[in-house]
Formats: C-alpha cells, sequence, structure tokens
C-alpha cells in the first residue's frame, strides 16, 4: 500500500514537474506576444497620426502641426492656382503685345524691338532665381508671395497711369510720331517692376501650391504628380484669356484700358490668395540653403587625402531623432570624391567626434546627397537651352509674322496678332487635359512608372516637338515669302496655326516636365529655388536667342553681304535662322539623350513607421527610385 501511495506521490510530482516545464516556455511566449501588442499598438497609433496629422515639417495658420482633412491639399491649391491665372494673365497680356507696343508705339525698329522684347522677359525670368533664394532662406514662401505681388501692383498701376496722366502720355495727338521721353521712362520702369514682382511670385507660388501635398503620404503623393498639370492648365487659361480679351482691348479699345482691367483683376487675385489662409501649409525659412552646399566643398577638400569607404555605415549620418527638417537621402555611386566630406576620421569615439566636429569638416550623408544632385542638374539645364530658345520664338518672331500676315477672319474681324499666341495655350490645354486622363493612365500600365514615363523622358518627347516646330516654322517662312514676291499680297495667317499648336505640345510635355523636374530633385530646403531654375531655362535662353541672332546676322553679312535681318520681315531671311535654330536643336537632343540615360535620381529613404521597440522592432523605410522619376 506504501508503495502504491509513493507511486502515486512520485507521479503526481512528475505531473506538476512536467506542467512547470512545459509553462515555463509558454509564459515566456505569452509574454513575447504581448510585447509584440504593444509595439503594433504603438506602430498602429504613429500610422493614425500619420493619418490624421501632416507630419513633414510643415505648419498651419496658427503655428501648430496641421490636420490633413483640414488644411492643405486640393482645397488650399485651388485658391492658389487662381492666383496664378490672375498672374499669368497679366504678364502674357503684357509679354505677347510688347514686340507690338514697341514698334508702333515706341517706334523702334524690328531687331531693336525683339532685342528688346528679349531682355525683359530674360531679366523676368531670371530674377525668381533671387526671389526663390529669398522665399527658401529668409521671408518664407507665403510671405514673398504677398510681397512681390505688391511690387507687381505697383507696375501695373505705373504702366496705366501713364496712359492717363498727361504728362506721361506718349502723345497728345492720336499719330504719334516720337513719344514722350517721359512715357518711355515710366513704361520701362513698370514692365522692370512687373519683372521684379513676377520674380518673387513665380518661384514661391508654384513652389507654394506643391508644399500643400505631403510626398510621405501615397494619396497625396499622387495628388501632387497630377498638381503640376492642373496648374499649368490653370496658367494656360490665365493665358488664353490674355492673348484673346486683353489683347483685343489692347488692339480696339485702347492700353489704358487694358492695364486698368489686369490692375483689378491682380487685386481681386491678392484678395483670394488672402482668403485661403486657413487652409494654407506653411513651411519655415530655413536659412541660406548654399553654405550647406560649401561646407560639403570645403569638408570634401580637407579629407581628399583619405580613401573612401566602400561601407556607408562609415559614413557620418544624423538619428532620426536629431533629423527634424527634411528627408534622409540614400547614398549614391556618383561623384564619390563629395563622400569624403562624411568620412569620419576618428572612429573609436564616432558619437563624440560627430558632435565636436565643425560642419565645414564634417558632414552628413543627405548634405553631401543634396550638393550630388544640385551638381547633376547642371547638364540637364544646360540641355534644356536649346527647347528655351524655340519656345522664345512664339512670343517674338511667330507675333511679328502674323502682324504682316493676312488676319481676316470673315469680311469684318481682324484677328489682334498677338492672339495667334492663344494657339499655343489652347493646344496646351488640351494636350495636358488627355495627358493626364488618358495617356498617363495607360504608359503606367505599361512601363509600371506611377507618372506614365519618366520625367527626362516627358522633357525629351518635348524637345523633338519643338525640333518639328522649328522645321514647320521655316518652310512656312520661305513659303510666306515666295507667295509675297509672286503675288504682290499677303499670305493668311491660318498658315502660323501648325508651328503654334506644335510648340503648345512640346511646352505641355517640356514645360511642366522641367517645373516637376526641379521641384523634386533639388533639396527640399530650395524648392523655390528649384522652380527658379526652371524659369531661369526660359530667361537664359532670351539672352542666348539675342546672342544668336546678332551672330547669325553678322556672318551671313560677311558670307552673303547681305544681313539675315532687315528693317522688317519681308527684307529679312527668317527662315534661315529658324533653320539654324532645327539644327541647334537636333544636335542638341542627342547629348541631352547621353546625360538623361546616366543621370541619377534622387533616392529619398521615408520613414513609415519608427517605434521604440528594441531589438525586436526596427524603422521601416522605402526608398524613392528612378522608377518613379
Amino acid at each position: 500500500m506504501l508503495s502504491i501511495i509513493k507511486r502515486t506521490k512520485f507521479a503526481s510530482s512528475q505531473t506538476h514537474h512536467s506542467s512547470t516545464i512545459l509553462s515555463l516556455p509558454d509564459q515566456s511566449l505569452t509574454h513575447k506576444i504581448m510585447e509584440h501588442s504593444k509595439v503594433d499598438t504603438k506602430l498602429q497609433a504613429s500610422y493614425d497620426d500619420q493619418q490624421k496629422r501632416v507630419l513633414d515639417s510643415s505648419l498651419d495658420s496658427r503655428g501648430e502641426i496641421p490636420v490633413r482633412d483640414r488644411t492643405g491639399a486640393w482645397r488650399a491649391a485651388l485658391f492658389i492656382i487662381a492666383n496664378e491665372f490672375s498672374e499669368r494673365l497679366s504678364y502674357f497680356g503684357i509679354a505677347t503685345s510688347l514686340v507690338v507696343y514697341l514698334t508702333t508705339i515706341l517706334h523702334q525698329d524690328l531687331k531693336m524691338a525683339v532685342k528688346n522684347a528679349n531682355y525683359w522677359s530674360g531679366v523676368t525670368t531670371l530674377m525668381p532665381l533671387l526671389g526663390g533664394f529669398v522665399a527658401d532662406a529668409y521671408l518664407g514662401r507665403y510671405a514673398t508671395v504677398l510681397l512681390a505681388t505688391i511690387i507687381y501692383l505697383m507696375g501695373l498701376i505705373l504702366l496705366t497711369l501713364s496712359w492717363f496722366i498727361p504728362g506721361l502720355k506718349a502723345c497728345n495727338q492720336e499719330i504719334c510720331v516720337e513719344p514722350r521721353k517721359a512715357h518711355e521712362v515710366a513704361f520701362f520702369i513698370a514692365i522692370y517692376l512687373i519683372s521684379i514682382g513676377t520674380g518673387g511670385h513665380k518661384p514661391s507660388l508654384e513652389s507654394f501650391g506643391a508644399d500643400q501635398f505631403e510626398d510621405s503620404h501615397p494619396e497625396e503623393r499622387m495628388m501632387k504628380m497630377s498638381y503640376f498639370n492642373w496648374w499649368s492648365t490653370g496658367l494656360c487659361a490665365g493665358i488664353l484669356t490674355a492673348v484673346t480679351v486683353i489683347v483685343y482691348i489692347e488692339d480696339r479699345i485702347g492700353w489704358g484700358v487694358a492695364g486698368t482691367i489686369l490692375t483689378l483683376v491682380m487685386a481681386t487675385s491678392l484678395l483670394i490668395f488672402l482668403m485661403g489662409r486657413p487652409f494654407y501649409r506653411y513651411r519655415a525659412a530655413s536659412g541660406s540653403p548654399l553654405t550647406p552646399m560649401l561646407q560639403v566643398f570645403v569638408a570634401a577638400i580637407s579629407k581628399r587625402h583619405l580613401p573612401c569607404p566602400i561601407d556607408s555605415s562609415l559614413l557620418h549620418e544624423l538619428s532620426r531623432e536629431e533629423y527634424t527638417k527634411g528627408r534622409f537621402l540614400s547614398r549614391t555611386s556618383n561623384l564619390k570624391f563629395l563622400d569624403k566630406a562624411a568620412i569620419i576620421e576618428n572612429l573609436g569615439s564616432e558619437n563624440a567626434m560627430a558632435e565636436k566636429e565643425s560642419p565645414w569638416k564634417l558632414a552628413t550623408v543627405t548634405k553631401v546627397e543634396e550638393l550630388k544632385l544640385l551638381i547633376n542638374m547642371i547638364p540637364i539645364w544646360f540641355f534644356t537651352l536649346a527647347f528655351g530658345i524655340c519656345a522664345t520664338q512664339s512670343t517674338t518672331f511667330f507675333i511679328k509674322q502674323a502682324i504682316i500676315m493676312d488676319r481676316h477672319i470673315g469680311h469684318n474681324f481682324i484677328v489682334p496678332p498677338s492672339s495667334m499666341f492663344a494657339l499655343v495655350a489652347l493646344s496646351m490645354i488640351i494636350f495636358l487635359t488627355l495627358y493626364e486622363k488618358l495617356l498617363v493612365p495607360l504608359l503606367r500600365r505599361v512601363t509600371g512608372n506611377e507618372r506614365g514615363i519618366s520625367i527626362l523622358q516627358r522633357i525629351g518627347t518635348g524637345m523633338v516637338f519643338s525640333l518639328i516646330t522649328m522645321i514647320i516654322a521655316a518652310l512656312v517662312e520661305r513659303k510666306r515669302l515666295d507667295y509675297t514676291k509672286q503675288h504682290h499680297m499677303t499670305m493668311s495667317v491660318i498658315w502660323l496655326a501648325p508651328q503654334n499648336m506644335v510648340i503648345g505640345i512640346a511646352d505641355a510635355l517640356t514645360l511642366v516636365g522641367l517645373q516637376e523636374y526641379f521641384y523634386d530633385q533639388v533639396p527640399d530646403s530650395m524648392r523655390s529655388l528649384g522652380i527658379a531654375f526652371y524659369l531661369s531655362v526660359i530667361g537664359a535662353a532670351s539672352f542666348v536667342n539675342n546672342f544668336l541672332i546678332t551672330v547669325t546676322d553678322r556672318l551671313a553679312e560677311k558670307i552673303s553681304r547681305k544681313n539675315l535681318f532687315g528693317k522688317d520681315l519681308n527684307s529679312s531671311r527668317l527662315d534661315r535662322f529658324y533653320w539654324t535654330l532645327a539644327a541647334l536643336t537636333a544636335v542638341n537632343i542627342c547629348f541631352f539623350v547621353i546625360v538623361a540615360k546616366r543621370y541619377t535620381y534622387k533616392s529619398v529613404q521615408s520613414s513609415l513607421a519608427v517605434a521604440d521597440g528594441g531589438d525586436d522592432v526596427e524603422a521601416a523605410s522605402v526608398h524613392n527610385t528612378s522608377k518613379y522619376t
């Protein structure tokens, strides 16, 4: 009996011991599950917060983290696009009629008028480099837009007054043989005030609009890709109104009345822009973006004797807690010399050294990559100048051609010469709508690229259309000269329609592509400057265009003893100038393709979720690579 009891106790103890052994791993597993559950809860809370709040360092009008459902996206962008509509209405109401004004009111000859128009266009599109820098470094984009709009309004008011104040009028008589000097001075001061206003307005407003969409939020990222297309559609609507309604008023009613309308529209748009203030997302100015670039250069040169490590972990980078502004960039394989700026020389005390080291001696990988981005942009910028030269013809020589052609539609209506630019704007609007609604979804399925085709592919395709434009323009101008000589009468202005429509398609592809490229590929702290870089393509192209006019004219005089450009188009050989531009563009496209194939797009490390879960949880990240650009 005793042995039975002992065996029973032993069996019971064995069972208890076994259950104890089995319970230990169960308790450990339960503990692990609970820990992971806490981590999942933190991750879910972080994700929910990211959906409700905009966590990209922007602020709302009260200086707080913006609530996604109340700020930004299309509810804010529509106010901004409306403001751009009025600015482009004013700008093109002046720009497309400038050659006409200079030749008919100020009595300048063709060559001088085109040069003055190109100088003004060049200054107007280069001024954004200064305006964009001020916006990014000191004032912020919102404040820069307000200040620039006020300066713009001052220019429009002076331009309008020069037609109503007796002492500033061009002439007191209906037929003006020679305009007053006071009117000429007031006119040029006014249009260059508009240049200064455009310099701050254009880069700041467009980048401010793009800031309303968060890059790391999937839905808003897709919206931003559409934003540049719809921005350009609103822009073209302003242009279309300018070159039809405003130009007609200038031609038939009076320049002073047109100036009054432009001033009132610009003032109204300022009020509309202010009404959107509660809905905007704001970014604080971050100081000079050029200083960190210079620091990388200095640090890399000071460490030129060190070997460049293959392992990226040996290079200095801030932690996610320390890096509060902008996004991390991944290391790329080009321009490896600059990577030396991020080498930590004393690896034994990495953290201590990194904290004490001057930014002139040690840079982060992100700062190095930002400098690489700017250097990589230089050849892209340079090889888009040929496109810019072709684009400037639509507001200079194309308009001048329209002046001397038969512009009658029916028996009574005469098309204002500047209104021919309406075909450019209309072509651009139609193509952008088709591109956004039909081509992009189709191309996404074919290529797997969320943009349909890459940004540089879009730019290059537009350059091919600009080449076609110059060929068409050369053939049409040659036919016009022959027709005038044979029939002693002018050819219909309808012949200019094809070249204006094709350059509109080129603008829709290349100009919009350049906007997106320079905004997307510059460092986050330089986005106003990025838009300024895009505008500077047209500005620099205007000056290069003037240089080409002078050079080709002198070469023609030396070779044939006859100038390429006479006092009017009938005594000029504009067709040969167009052929020159076509040849230049064809060669340029070849170089652009080579550069584009070797280009390395921005590679962004975007944190999706970060939890403090020890070794069990790591920060999840994705890379924005060339697949999407």
